[in-house]
């Protein structure tokens, strides 16, 4: 992430920060956010709309992460300006888990899940920003 596009999120960040609580990492990524049940629901549904012959899937949306030592922050992105939009989600560290880290051409990814929680979040990092991801990967264990 360029810093004008970090120096935005973290002034968004720092007044919601609790005593004590510190950034870690910050990241442009794209999140899919869809229950496991959901996701094999709609891919049925779209292979009979089709007629078999054609698969539709839920397209990830642009955030910006940021991981403090507590929590981890969700923000929409703007896409014409280098700014956080909206807080759409906190997510608390303690008790998360994540899968293996899935290598691709242009990107990598990896799903959040937690014990308390039946959906799942695939985080994904784009290919320039592995450095981000390694960090957030390091700070959370992989699941059994």
């Amino acid at each position: 992430m360029n810093g004008r596009r970090r120096r935005a999120l973290l002034a968004t960040v720092t007044p919601m920060l609790e005593p004590g609580e510190r950034v870690e990492v910050t990241s442009l990524v794209n999140l899919s956010s869809v229950s496991v049940r959901r996701t094999a629901a709609f891919g049925i549904a779209s292979a009979i709309a089709s007629g078999g012959g054609m698969a539709v899937v839920p397209v990830p949306t642009p955030m910006y992460l940021a991981m403090t030592d507590r929590r981890i922050l969700i923000f929409r992105a703007d896409p014409m300006f280098a700014k956080p939009v909206e807080h759409t989600m906190t997510i608390r560290r303690e008790g998360l888990f994540r899968s293996e880290i899935k290598e691709r051409f242009l990107n990598s990814s990896f799903v959040l899940s937690s014990p308390y929680s039946e959906t799942s979040l695939k985080i994904i990092f784009p290919l320039i920003d592995r450095k981000a991801r390694n960090l957030v990967a390091a700070a959370l264990p992989v699941a059994a």
